[in-house]
């Protein structure tokens, strides 16, 4: 009967008894059992995680950029693709930062439950105060030669160091397109199967999830005492991401749609919806992307050229309900645990959300692994990932939605410039007779 359950369904019933679990330690009083026995194998998923996060971000990387061989033919709808695409994943970004710091979902845990966390990691917020004070004393470029690693197998063993490994991806993946193929096929067949290795990774970590979610959640429970507030927060922050990714789907894509195109958003959502409910109900972009350029190019009319290269590279690098996410649940746990972010961290965070979300994979579960990459790079405890993962899939599925819609989106608007689109016989046959 277990095995046969979704691993959604494993990882709600894993929350739903990791708070049993913690209640009744701390109504028994039971709370140094459960953090000596119970509360480490949270701690052994959270370092699974973290583990494959270096190379997931790299090879991620590397394989999308060069992906990009063909640009040499199609550099216009490249540059037009790419543009885009950073755009939306930007606004995604500054409006979920928006929302959450405008709804403040993590601020309704009560001032002293503020206070015990913010002592208990009161030695990681006085470092972060320190090197915000240094970064104030230092050139305003001093974020781009910190972007720069001069060691990449150092960068490589700490995660905080992120962006050096994503600039050394970009550059690596820059040098590949510009060589000749033939030369570079063995390195691309190398990262090919690198890939594969470590979503099956991916995959084998995300067994463990129930159990770690269990774990973690319960050792949170008794952290917090118990705390009803925990669950109040969570609602929230539920309503905010949700709010967010909404906000993409109903007001700026028919917003760009408009603007780009002489397209009603009615229409285009009628044609894209199988390819929007096949994403919702797999959570993977990549496994829904035959259907939705069966659904761009037989429904909307997006010529094969364009959509065989926008689509597939919009799997890898755009990621708009990824991004929104990570902003809102990067913020929400900095609120819940009581870390103090200024604007210099909230840039922090746009920047490497949208950078981050173009090396996350289009499967289940490779957000949360990129969530991690945002939070460490702006020091929140990732033991907060105990908060969201229970409710992560639920999440996941909308944001994948709003992933497929965004990549539909740019690749419809590439299409119209390039004079490439061609409206279909049953949206002209349906205006028609409106």
């Amino acid at each position: 009967m277990w095995k046969r359950l979704p691993l959604y369904v494993k990882i709600l019933v894993g929350m739903a008894l990791g708070i049993v679990a913690g209640m009744l330690a701390v109504y028994f009083d039971l709370t140094k059992f459960t953090t000596d026995w119970i509360k480490p194998w949270g701690a052994i998923f959270l370092n699974l995680l973290k583990l494959i996060a270096v190379p997931l971000i790299f090879v991620s990387l590397v394989k999308g950029i060069s992906s990009l061989s063909n640009i040499s033919k199609l550099s216009r709808i490249g540059i037009k693709t790419i543009s885009l695409y950073v755009i939306s994943t930007v606004i995604a970004v500054s409006f979920g930062l928006l929302l959450v710091n405008s709804f403040e979902p993590g601020n309704t845990f009560p001032e002293h439950k503020k206070i015990e966390l913010q002592e208990r990691f009161g030695s990681d917020i006085s470092l972060k105060k320190n090197q915000a004070d240094h970064i104030k004393e230092e050139s305003p470029l001093q974020f781009l030669v910190d972007v720069v690693p001069d060691n990449f197998f150092k960068a490589a063993t700490d995660n905080t160091k992120m962006l050096q490994i994503i600039f050394f991806a970009i550059l690596f993946g820059i040098a590949m397109v510009s060589l000749e193929e033939k030369k570079v096929k063995p390195v691309k067949d190398f990262f090919d199967g690198i890939d594969a290795i470590i979503l099956k990774i991916i995959d084998i970590i995300m067994l463990f999830a129930p159990y770690g979610v269990f774990a973690l959640i319960a050792g949170l429970i008794v952290d917090f005492s118990g705390d009803a507030d925990l669950f109040t927060a969570l609602g929230w922050y539920a309503i905010t991401v949700i709010a967010g990714l909404l906000i993409m789907i109903f007001l700026i894509y028919p917003l760009f749609l408009r603007i780009f195109t002489p397209i009603k958003y009615t229409d285009f959502y009628k044609s894209i919806s199988p390819a929007q409910l096949l994403a919702f109900s797999t959570s993977s972009s990549a496994a829904t992307l035959p259907v939705t350029m069966e659904c761009v190019e037989n429904k909307m009319g997006v010529s094969n050229e364009v959509a065989s290269f926008v689509l597939p590279v919009g799997v890898t690098i755009n990621m708009d309900g990824t991004s929104c996410y990570q902003a809102i649940a990067a913020v929400f746990i900095a609120q819940v645990f009581g870390v103090p972010l200024d604007i210099y961290d909230q840039l922090l965070i746009v920047v490497t959300a949208t950078l981050a979300s173009i090396g996350t994979p289009g499967v289940p579960g490779g957000s949360i692994v990129m969530l991690i990459i945002v939070l460490t790079s702006v020091g929140i405890p990732i033991e907060g990932l105990a908060l969201i993962l229970g409710i992560d899939r639920p999440l996941d599925m909308l944001r994948t939605v709003v992933n497929v819609t965004g990549d539909a989106t740019v690749s419809t608007i590439v299409a119209k410039t390039e004079g490439k689109l061609t409206y279909p016989p049953q949206i002209i046959a349906e205006k028609v007779k409106s």
